[in-house]
């Protein structure tokens, strides 16, 4: 290769001269030979530029690859993939902020912003905002936990200066935390700020116990251990609720036939549950004519157990999530708090976590109480502590005290409903839907749901409840079911 080069350069430089001594060439050379140089010298001129042509194009493609390789190697503990795709670090967080400087730019000239540019910027940051990691690269963090992080410990010392403060603060606080949860559940999104702010609370409510009322010496090892003891079980439990609640997947007994979608649903991965574009029809029977009824079923729409969205077949009592975006066997609802949701697999260790929280939470409150006010009973110190705002410390763990009130009451109220639609053997969204749709009997101003279609009496529905998962899987739906 590098000899034929060589030849056709200096075919070229033949060439190029062959203009500049075209008199001498004429005495010299016949028109044969000269037609030959020149046919030779066009030959490799041409070759020059498409040797030139292709060399862009070839580093292009040796980059492409060298890149391709790049990301076949392993992470380190500050590199992480955008959500463009490509590898960065941690340190370039700072690095190619055109939008950023565009607005800032706008707004020193007092020029207005461009349309969605700030909604834009802040998915940029977001997406840098990372940590680094010991394995799997760096771990990008939700903002959402970062305002429980500051605001709580603020707001409980701002409260603890003096009794009014502390009815103002702890009125507002479950204001907000309630406001904050309906615009989150309009726009059905996901945030961690429920989660952050369930386990910072616990965490610095122990924190306070550990520096603040176990070295007054009113509390021994013994009640030490046992409040320990309910904190760790409290998040073992929580490790265990987080876990899948058992989503639905495509079964592929029932799979016959498919259908094409030109497009994707909106809001929706194509990709998830492994089906891509096409979606899979439940026929048990064969031929034609069923795979026709079941494409007119599903475009008729009435069927009520197909889910469009997930594209899966769902058995009874199952419901699809549209926080979380996926169907769920034996959906009960979306829990903030544990930003998961609450279904088949995980429902009982839902229940098992709301109840170890509330019992170390009621007799964390008694042991602060008996410390700070040692001369009141324990329903009255709430209201009436003399002396309790004559110490910051005194009255910080009052606040917390009285906060963790507030904490117990909301979880207690939600734990007896839990309880309750149990014992009538009925999901919180099938109580709901029951109530909405009016199919249902309610009593105690709806405390109490009971549909009627799914009890076997108060021992049965606690019995299927507590055995639920353990045996095989539900039968799937036939065919008649979509109906």
């Amino acid at each position: 290769m590098s000899s034929l080069l060589k030849g056709l350069n200096g075919a070229t430089i033949g060439f190029r001269c062959f203009p500049w001594h075209n008199s001498i060439a004429r005495s010299f050379m016949s028109e044969g030979r000269r037609q030959i140089l020149y046919l030779v010298g066009l030959t490799t001129l041409l070759g020059r530029r498409l040797i030139t042509f292709q060399a862009p194009w070839l580093s292009v493609m040796k980059k492409r690859a060298n890149k391709a390789l790049e990301q076949d190697e392993p992470l380190c503990c500050c590199e992480y993939v955008d959500r463009q795709g490509t590898r960065s670090h941690v340190a370039a967080c700072c690095c190619d902020c055109e939008d950023l400087d565009d607005a800032c730019d706008r707004w020193l000239k007092k020029e207005p912003q461009k349309a969605n540019s700030l909604s834009h910027l802040v998915t940029v940051m977001t997406d840098r905002l990372r940590v680094p990691w010991f394995w799997g690269g760096a771990r990008r963090v939700d903002l959402s936990v970062l305002p429980p992080l500051l605001l709580l410990p603020v707001l409980l010392h701002v409260a603890a200066l003096h009794f009014l403060l502390g009815i103002v603060v702890l009125t507002a606080l479950p204001v907000l935390v309630l406001w904050y949860y309906y615009v989150t559940h309009r726009k059905k999104g996901r945030t961690l700020f429920f989660l952050s702010l369930a386990l910072f609370s616990l965490g610095y409510m122990y924190y306070l116990f550990l520096t603040e009322i176990f070295p007054r010496g009113d509390v021994g090892l013994t009640q030490l251990g046992t409040v320990t003891l309910g904190v760790a079980l409290t998040l073992a439990a929580l490790v265990h609720t987080k876990r899948e609640p058992r989503y639905v997947w495509p079964h592929p007994a029932y799979v016959h036939s498919t259908v094409t979608y030109h497009s994707p649903p909106p809001d929706r991965d194509p990709g998830h549950n492994g089906v891509g574009q096409e979606v899979m029809l439940a026929n048990q029977g064969s031929g034609l004519e069923q795979q026709g009824q079941g494409v007119e079923q599903m475009d008729s729409g009435q069927s009520r157990n197909w889910c469009s969205v997930c594209r899966v077949l769902r058995p009874p009592r199952a419901g699809h999530c549209r926080i979380c975006n996926i169907c769920v066997l034996r959906l009960d609802h979306h829990c903030v708090w544990i930003n998961s949701c609450v279904g088949q697999s995980n429902h009982r260790s839902f229940l098992l976590t709301l109840l170890l929280f509330l019992l170390t939470s009621l007799y964390g409150i008694s042991l602060v109480l008996r410390s700070v006010c040692p001369q009141q009973h324990l329903v009255t110190a709430l209201v009436y502590c003399p002396g309790v705002y004559n110490q910051h410390s005194s009255a910080l763990c009052f606040t917390c005290a009285w906060y963790s009130c507030i904490v117990t009451s909301g979880l207690l109220h939600l734990l007896v409903l839990q309880l309750i639609n149990v014992s009538y053997n009925v999901t919180e969204r099938e109580a709901r839907t029951a109530l909405r749709d009016k199919t249902a009997h309610s009593l105690y101003w709806g405390l109490v749901v009971d549909t009627g279609v799914y009890s076997h009496g108060f021992r049965g529905n606690w019995a299927e409840f507590l055995t639920m998962g353990e045996g095989p899987d539900a039968p799937w739906p036939s065919l008649t079911d979509l109906v």
